[in-house]
């Protein structure tokens, strides 16, 4: 038995090439809240900072990106409130608004972001999708960074050290991740149809 796969429109995010029902949409909200939950367990401490480098900011603008700017949003939001009511899927298993939630508080805004722009075409090719990344961290960092120095303290210098230096490897290597897979599952997408 064969099956079809859904031929891509402009306007579409991956999502969207699934049939479309509401069952879909819930169950599409709450595997993008868990899959950024899980990914913020792959968590390495950074030296000198409170916020360690997670799978947790690649997960969430690949949600955004695959889901769109409405599925994606409430996954994070979705993601977010359950953590503050304690389930332990923050960072290292944590829960809670501590230092960090900054950060977390950037995701939800960065996945809409994305989203949206994934409906423009911007996950279909590796360049577009380069600064659909960028501007997802932008966004990440412009409210984590800031919730960070007012949660700690700090000046803006020393949080930028603990909050934005540390993790800007890192992120290259999430973005160029994303650049690779989101374009490669188009063009399968679009190979199948």
């Amino acid at each position: 038995m064969s099956t079809a796969v859904a031929t891509a429109r402009p306007g579409q995010v991956l999502a969207d090439l699934l049939p479309a029902s509401r069952v879909r949409d819930i169950a599409l909200v709450l595997g993008g809240a868990a899959l950024t939950g899980l990914a913020a367990q792959l968590a390495v401490p950074v030296p000198g900072s409170s916020v360690p480098v997670t799978g947790q900011t690649f997960a969430a603008l690949l949600v955004g990106t695959s889901l769109g700017a409405r599925r994606g949003f409430l996954s994070l939001a979705l993601y977010a409130l359950l953590g503050l009511a304690g389930v332990p899927w923050f960072a290292e298993g944590t829960s809670g608004g501590g230092a960090s939630f900054g950060y977390i508080v950037g995701m939800l805004l960065a996945s809409a972001a994305v989203g949206a722009l994934a409906r423009r075409g911007a996950d279909r090719s590796v360049l577009r999708m380069a600064g659909t990344m960028l501007l997802g961290e932008a966004i990440i960092y412009a409210i984590g960074v800031p919730y960070l120095a007012l949660s700690l303290d700090l000046s803006t210098s020393a949080a930028l050290a603990a909050g934005l230096t540390p993790f800007l490897i890192g992120d290259a290597l999430k973005a160029a991740l994303a650049m690779g897979a989101m374009p490669t599952a188009w063009k399968f997408v679009n190979k199948q149809s």
